[in-house]
Parts: structure tokens; C-alpha cells; sequence
């Protein structure tokens, strides 16, 4: 070992858990921090990781959960679900909204601090060797964390695309695809089926695959990739019915397949779609002899962000004013969003929104609704678009509304000049959303 691994042992040693979080964020190259520089797809790391902890995924039975949108809902939903059903259950997921361990989860706890600091600790220098990303060193922590929980089963969610991500080097029990859409063109490809190939690329030999919503410019791709691994391939969309009954700001009554009600206790119309996803799914789980009944999925969906810690869709931090959060921020997200508010009364819609500068801007600027009050700002990371720009960009497409290089002072001033019959709608980004609920919750504890 050479000197400079040496004095770096000896200077992590005995560190707290900022420390820790800081070197994680410091060593290594962090996509949702900077974009593309820190984008390595591939295995290479991945096995060197799993090498040096002894490949502990393989430890327990997992999930795999990919898609463009969606991804966190359905991830969410199904470990509700198999946790009101009795299972120990693992639940790893990116980026996080407030704090690193919204990643890493066990029955809706998130990791344990000392656990972050102690992992930091031990293979501080493996990680100067390996030079992993941040994705992947925090990814080895969590296959580690949930075979030190002895959980009985992890849902795995996907980083981006999936047949060169990191996570796809498990053995699922199903493989799960919500949706395509554009998103990360950049690496992902610039049509559909670019798009859904790189998707598909996490379905395993013989192991089912269920897609969430059946698309004709992709259903080839998929059904291929199905048939050259003799997958069982379902698709939620055109096998699970799904019919509103009741929806209020914060949940849904839904009957499925025209017979079983549900509570959901999640807002946003678009919820529907993944919730087919989640249901079929559960029914392939049930055939693999998991042992979930009709009052267990029931407790799950009803109960979902209590027992899983779920934050940030369409999440209410207010009635008067209607405040609402959701992490929408592609063309199909944004797309999702703009069809809700159609449905909702308010007498003034004032939208805070930011996007990060590697996205198709252009394309979600169009879908919002021209007709209201607009705070554009910027998250406090490398990746954001400056809040001037996006007002300048925003104004092309007849959008108005002044620019705040600070997320707080977005939110105040939204929340601050509305009346109790108005709207108050944060969106654009994880990052965005993020910093809003670190500001709601503030004012709520000072309340």
C-alpha cells in the first residue's frame, strides 16, 4: 500500500456521518451532482465491489425495477405491499430528496448512520484502488446492508436505462419495466425503441417480466428480448382494470378488474398506471409462492408513504393555499401533470419550477400551462439551469413569471402571495423538490 493510501486510512478513521457523505461526494464522480462526467456504464467497478464484499445480493431474492417514469411509485408501492404481507424487506432507490439514506431502506427505515460511516471506514482505500462512481459505491453499501439485515427479499431500482447499469448484475425473482419515454437521450438513444432496448436490457433468462404500459413502437423490442431469454412477458396496462371510483388531494378508491376495491394512499391521476404495474406484479409474485393476500395488498397500498417513508409525489404540504410537491421533470412526467391540474379548481396556479441543464428543455416548457404565475429557480447543484435562463428560455413558449437563484426564496414568495383558494405547484426536478420539502417542513415546524 502506498503512502498516501496509508495517511488516507488514517485520516478518515473515526469520521462522523457528514464526513463520511462529504468523502462519498468528494472521491467520486456523482451524476445527480454533475451529469454526465460521472456516468460509467458497465461492470467493471461493479464486480470489483462486489468481489471485494463477497457478492452479498446473492444473499437474498430481489427485484429489478427499471422505466423511464415511474420507477419510484412502483418500487414504493411493492415494498408496502410485501412488508404488510410479513417480508423483511431491502428498498434501494435514487437520487434522494433530503438525505443520502432515503436510498437505502429496511421495511421503510432508512440506513443506519453509523452503518454509512463504518462502510466509509472500511474500504475508504478500495475505493482510491476500484475508483467506482458514487452510484456504484453506494449501490455495493446497499447490497451489503440489506444481506447484513438478513432481509428476505431487496427491490432493486435501476440508476439509468438498465442493460449496462450497474444493478443489473441480479438475479431477480421478476424483472419490472413501468413505461418509455424520452429521458437521457444522451446515453439511452433518441428514439423509443433506442430507448426500450437499452430498458430490456434487464430482462434475465426464464424470469418473468412485467411492462407496465404497453406501447406500440416498443412492443417489439421487448417482446424479442422476452422470447430469446424464454421470459414470461406480461403487460400490466392490458391485463389489470383499472377504474377510479373517488380521488381526493392525497388518495384514490379504485376498483381492479372490476371486482376488488383499493384505497391508495397516493395523489396524482397518474398513479393509476402504476399501480396496474404493481398489482400484476404481484400476481406473478403470488404464482412464485410469495404468500400475499387481498388484505395485505389492501394495508400496502392504503398505507404505502407510512411504511415505506415515500416522499415527493404529488405530496400536499398545504389545503389554504394548495401546496403540492411531485418530482415530474421529462416530457412524460410534465405531460402527466399538466392532464391532472386540468381536473383540479384553483383561482390562481403558481408554479415553481427548476430543471437541470441536461435535459430536453424545450419539450417540457411546451406542456406547461401558459395561464400561470411562475417562479423559475435553480437547485443549489453544478447540474441546475440557471434560473435566468430557464425564464428566458420559459418566455418563448409564453410562460411569465420572475427568476430566484435560491429554491427557498422560490417557495416563500409562491406561498407568500397566494390566497387560500390558489395553487401553489412545485415541480421540475428531484433537486428542486427536494430542497422545497427541506423549506415546507421548516415552516411547518415553526408554525
Amino acid at each position: 500500500m502506498s503512502l498516501k493510501l496509508v495517511l488516507l486510512y488514517y485520516k478518515i478513521m473515526n469520521m462522523n456521518y457528514s464526513e463520511a457523505l462529504q468523502y462519498l461526494y468528494n472521491s467520486m464522480p456523482v451524476f445527480h451532482l454533475t451529469g454526465a462526467d460521472a456516468y460509467k456504464p458497465g461492470f467493471t467497478n461493479t464486480l470489483k465491489l462486489m468481489d471485494l464484499t463477497m457478492h452479498p445480493y446473492l444473499n437474498y431474492k430481489t427485484i429489478h425495477v427499471g422505466g423511464t417514469n415511474g420507477k419510484g411509485s412502483v418500487s414504493h408501492l411493492l415494498s408496502a405491499v410485501l412488508q404488510s404481507a410479513g417480508y423483511k424487506i431491502g428498498l434501494y432507490t435514487s437520487p434522494h430528496l433530503v438525505d443520502f439514506s432515503e436510498r437505502i431502506k429496511v421495511n421503510g427505515k432508512p440506513i443506519d448512520n453509523q452503518y454509512v460511516i463504518n462502510y466509509v471506514e472500511k474500504y475508504n482505500v478500495d475505493f482510491e484502488l476500484i475508483k467506482p462512481s458514487f452510484f456504484e459505491a453506494t449501490m455495493a453499501m446497499a447490497f451489503s446492508y440489506f444481506s447484513d439485515q438478513q432481509v428476505d427479499i431487496a427491490i432493486i431500482e435501476v440508476g439509468l436505462g438498465g442493460r449496462l447499469d450497474s444493478t443489473n448484475i441480479i438475479k431477480p425473482e421478476v424483472s419490472v419495466i413501468t413505461n418509455i419515454s424520452f429521458d437521457h437521450v444522451a446515453f439511452l438513444g433518441d428514439t423509443l425503441q433506442k430507448i426500450a432496448f437499452e430498458k430490456a436490457g434487464i430482462i434475465k433468462p426464464k424470469t418473468p417480466v412485467v411492462i407496465g404500459e404497453f406501447n406500440e413502437d416498443t412492443y417489439k423490442v421487448f417482446t424479442n428480448a422476452a422470447s430469446l431469454n424464454k421470459s414470461e412477458i406480461y403487460y400490466a396496462e392490458n391485463e389489470v382494470i383499472i377504474k377510479v371510483i373517488e380521488q381526493s388531494i392525497d388518495k384514490v378508491l379504485l376498483s381492479i378488474n372490476n371486482e376488488d376495491v383499493f384505497e391508495v394512499g397516493l395523489g396524482g391521476i397518474y398513479q393509476i398506471k402504476n399501480i396496474s404495474t404493481v398489482y400484476k406484479t404481484i400476481q406473478i409474485l403470488q404464482k412464485l409462492n410469495f404468500q400475499i393476500s387481498k388484505s395485505d395488498i389492501y394495508k400496502g397500498f392504503k398505507s404505502v408513504t407510512e411504511l415505506t417513508g415515500f416522499m415527493g409525489r404529488w405530496q400536499c404540504f398545504g389545503i389554504n393555499p394548495l401546496i403540492i410537491c411531485d418530482t415530474a421533470h421529462n416530457e412524460a412526467g410534465i405531460g402527466e401533470i399538466s392532464n391532472h391540474l386540468k381536473s383540479l379548481k384553483f383561482k390562481i396556479l403558481r408554479i415553481v419550477f427548476g430543471m437541470v441543464n441536461d435535459k430536453d428543455i424545450s419539450s417540457v416548457l411546451k406542456l406547461l400551462p401558459s395561464d400561470a404565475m411562475y417562479y423559475f429557480t435553480n437547485a443549489n447543484i453544478a447540474r441546475a439551469l440557471p434560473a435566468n435562463e430557464l425564464q428566458i428560455q420559459a418566455s418563448k413558449h409564453g410562460l411569465v413569471g420572475n427568476s430566484y437563484s435560491i429554491v427557498e426564496l422560490a417557495v416563500l414568495d409562491a406561498i407568500n402571495s397566494a390566497s387560500p383558494d390558489d395553487l401553489v405547484l412545485i415541480i421540475g426536478s428531484n433537486f428542486i423538490v427536494g430542497e422545497a420539502i427541506l423549506t415546507l417542513k421548516q415552516k411547518q415546524s415553526n408554525i
